[in-house]
C-alpha cells in the first residue's frame, strides 16, 4: 500500500480528488507539513503533496528543511508532463508542492504516476 500524505491550504481538496480517482493500493492521509516530514523520514509514509497560493515556497517549506531538496520539487502554477513526473520520481522525489488552482490537474497526474509505481 503506497500512503500519501497531503498539506498545505488545500490538504482537503487534495486528498478529496486522490479519493476520486479511486486507485487501487493508494491510501492518502490530511496531515500537517510537521508530521508529514516525521512520518517520510521514519518510512510510515511514501509521499507528500503540498498546496499554497503560488506554488512556491510555502507548499513545501518544512519538508525542504526536513527532508532535504533532493527529496523535494515544487511545480509551482505549471502542469508538469507524464514524462516529467515519471523523471522526478525515477530522481526519487517524495515531496511534491503545487498551487491550489492546480489540483484539479496536478493531482491526478502525479497520484496515477505513484500508483503506477506500486
Amino acid at each position: 500500500m503506497t500512503k500519501i500524505l497531503t498539506g498545505g491550504v488545500g490538504k482537503t481538496e487534495v486528498a478529496n480528488a486522490i479519493k476520486e480517482l479511486g486507485l487501487d493500493g493508494v491510501d492518502v492521509v490530511v496531515s500537517s507539513d510537521m508530521d508529514a516530514a516525521m512520518k517520510l523520514r521514519a518510512g510510515q509514509a511514501d509521499y507528500f503533496f503540498g498546496t499554497c497560493h503560488t506554488g512556491a515556497g510555502a507548499s513545501l517549506g518544512v519538508l525542504v528543511g526536513l527532508m532535504g531538496q533532493p527529496a523535494c520539487h515544487t511545480f509551482g502554477r505549471s502542469v508538469p508532463t507524464e514524462d516529467e513526473v515519471a523523471a522526478l520520481l525515477a530522481e526519487g522525489k517524495k515531496v511534491f508542492g503545487f498551487s491550489m488552482d492546480q489540483i484539479g490537474t496536478v493531482v491526478p497526474l502525479l497520484a496515477r504516476a505513484v500508483a503506477a509505481r506500486g
